[in-house]
C-alpha cells in the first residue's frame, strides 16, 4: 500500500497541488497496481530556505518549480514498474502542468506489509 510525500516551493495554487497529487495517484494505480482508493498522500509547501536542492546536481537544471516526490510502497517493486512510474509522472506532470522533468525527482521506498499499520495500533498483516 503506497504513501506518497510531495514536497515543493510554497505558492502553488491549490488547484495546481490537487493536479500534481492527482498524477501520482494515478501512477500509483495505474503504474505500481495498488488497488484503487488507497489514496494517502501529504503535500509540503516550503520557504526556499527550507527546500534545499542542487539545481545542477548529475547535470539537470533545476528551477523554483521543483517538485519532490517519495511514494512508501509495498507494490510495483521491479525494475519495469519503477521505470514505468518514473516516466509516467514526468509526461503526465509536463502535460497537464507545464513542469520540466528536470524538476521533478522521484524516491521509491519498499517496505513490507509488516511495516504498516492502518490503525487501531495494529499491524497490517
Amino acid at each position: 500500500m503506497p504513501f506518497a510525500r510531495i514536497d515543493l516551493l510554497r505558492g502553488k495554487t491549490v488547484e495546481y497541488r490537487a493536479i500534481v497529487a492527482d498524477v501520482v495517484y494515478q501512477g500509483i494505480v495505474d503504474v505500481l497496481k495498488a488497488p484503487d482508493g488507497d489514496r494517502f498522500i501529504v503535500i509540503g509547501e516550503h520557504s526556499p530556505d527550507n527546500l534545499i536542492y542542487d539545481p545542477k546536481f548529475l547535470g539537470w537544471d533545476r528551477s523554483p518549480d521543483f517538485i519532490l516526490i517519495q511514494v512508501t510502497s509495498t507494490v510495483g517493486n521491479n525494475k519495469d514498474s519503477k521505470l514505468a512510474f518514473f516516466r509516467y509522472i514526468a509526461d503526465e506532470l509536463k502535460s497537464r502542468l507545464s513542469v520540466r522533468p528536470d524538476d521533478v525527482m522521484i524516491n521509491l521506498v519498499f517496505v513490507d506489509r509488516s511495516d504498516w499499520s492502518f490503525g487501531n495500533g495494529e499491524p497490517w498483516v
